[in-house]
């Protein structure tokens, strides 16, 4: 066995989630996805795909239609280029850390220089070290004090130090999970361009795109988004780069359509680099089952009614679990600007792995260890908002509260 496959991590939140199988009535706040099911309309999409009996292998890219579908979809988001410019540049994939595996296998080659900004989804930093890679860090920074104690804030000037002309990619996720931190469209700018002249790629995970919830006094500006029901969107590198940059883009269809278990995401990359993804799709999965793409379909013909009315209600679950978590003693948080995650620190809980483990068995609360996202987040924990009963937040807040009470 390869000894970076033997050092790999495993995940700590669901060695977490492990402490809570068989417990009657814990508040599972620990995974990232919404507890709301798929809509019916997209189900019965597919469910009708295989009553017709598409169960057969389909173009490695992802059928047409959809990648047609996807390229309007980018068009109304980033209207930079025409709709046909996009679909020359959409890769279909089996869910958005396929994609992103796949950035990774065109791109990487064992020995080079990576760049990740962290606390971070933990498979962004572990893709590269699969592949050989010289993974380097850069920490995102906590507010400390004042009332956006318990944001997170980039050092420009200590990531472009990092990003040398021996950095083969650099691989940002805006909006972040698990912190909420979302970069400015001049952040981008001053990021794209210092990565023009070192000749580095940069991978960016933007699956949060639409989960983003802008404040009237926010710094981060919304995204026009064009289309009735379209809504806000976060800054996108979409909207200020050119065609043939060193850019690759994932989405996934999981967090803004409620299609977590369907594994289906899609890259925006240059076209030159089209082809030579359809051989490593064709090397990792084939293709992405027809069925699941044919639900997709219908989830952006009926984005309207489905994004928005849920961007509405995470905006609603985020300001219900924000103030509740501030009045809570020794709790330190900030409203994230995107996402669907608080990410807050317990001042006198510094382990946090043993925290989240106590609070499954002793109070009935599942969340997440920072740890799992970066040593910089120990002693936080994030706590997953995506939940159809509000009240269930509420209650999560009095149980944490009252084991606290009990330390």
């Amino acid at each position: 066995m390869r000894s970076v496959v033997e050092q790999l991590q495993e995940s700590r939140i669901r060695e977490v989630a492990n402490e809570g199988l068989g417990l009657p009535d814990v508040l599972r706040f620990w995974f990232g996805e919404s507890d709301e099911v798929t809509p019916a309309v997209i189900r019965d999409a597919a469910a009708a795909s295989l009553q017709a009996g598409e169960t057969f292998y389909a173009q490695n890219l992802g059928l047409p239609e959809l990648r047609h579908a996807i390229a309007g979809y980018t068009h109304v988001l980033h209207p930079r280029h025409d709709t046909g410019h996009w679909f020359d540049r959409i890769a279909v994939t089996a869910g958005g850390v396929n994609g992103l595996m796949l950035a990774c296998q065109t791109l990487v080659d064992a020995g080079d220089r990576v760049v990740g900004v962290t606390p971070v989804w933990p498979n962004l930093i572990a893709q590269p070290r699969i592949m050989g890679a010289d993974m380097v860090t850069v920490p995102l920074q906590p507010v400390q004090g004042g009332p956006n104690a318990g944001a997170w804030q980039l050092d420009m000037d200590r990531l472009l130090d990092a990003i040398t002309p021996q950095t083969r990619l650099l691989i940002l996720n805006a909006p972040n999970n698990p912190t909420g931190w979302t970069l400015t469209p001049a952040e981008q700018q001053t990021i794209l361009d210092h990565c023009r002249r070192t000749g580095t790629w940069v991978l960016a995970d933007e699956v949060y795109e639409r989960l983003y919830y802008p404040d009237h006094h926010s710094s981060v500006p919304v995204n026009r988004a064009g289309g009735a029901g379209q809504g806000a969107s976060s800054p996108s590198f979409l909207d200020i780069a050119e065609p043939d940059e060193r850019l690759i883009v994932i989405h996934s269809f999981s967090k803004s359509f409620l299609m977590t278990g369907w594994r289906l995401g899609w890259m925006v990359l240059p076209a030159s680099l089209t082809a030579q993804v359809a051989k490593l799709i064709e090397f990792n999965t084939s293709c992405s089952p027809v069925f699941v793409q044919r639900g997709a379909m219908v989830a952006l013909q009926h984005e309207e009614s489905i994004t928005p009315p849920l961007v509405r209600h995470l905006r609603h679950c985020r300001d219900t679990l924000l103030p509740l978590l501030q009045e809570v003693p020794g709790v330190q948080v900030a409203s994230p600007l995107g996402g669907m995650y608080a990410f807050f620190r317990l001042d006198a809980h510094p382990d946090c792995l043993t925290t989240a483990k106590r609070l499954v068995r002793e109070a009935g609360l599942g969340l997440a260890p920072g740890s799992a996202f970066g040593d910089e987040a120990k002693g936080w924990l994030r706590w997953c908002f995506a939940s159809h009963d509000v009240a269930r937040l509420a209650q999560g807040v009095d149980r944490l509260s009252a084991w606290l009470s009990r330390q």
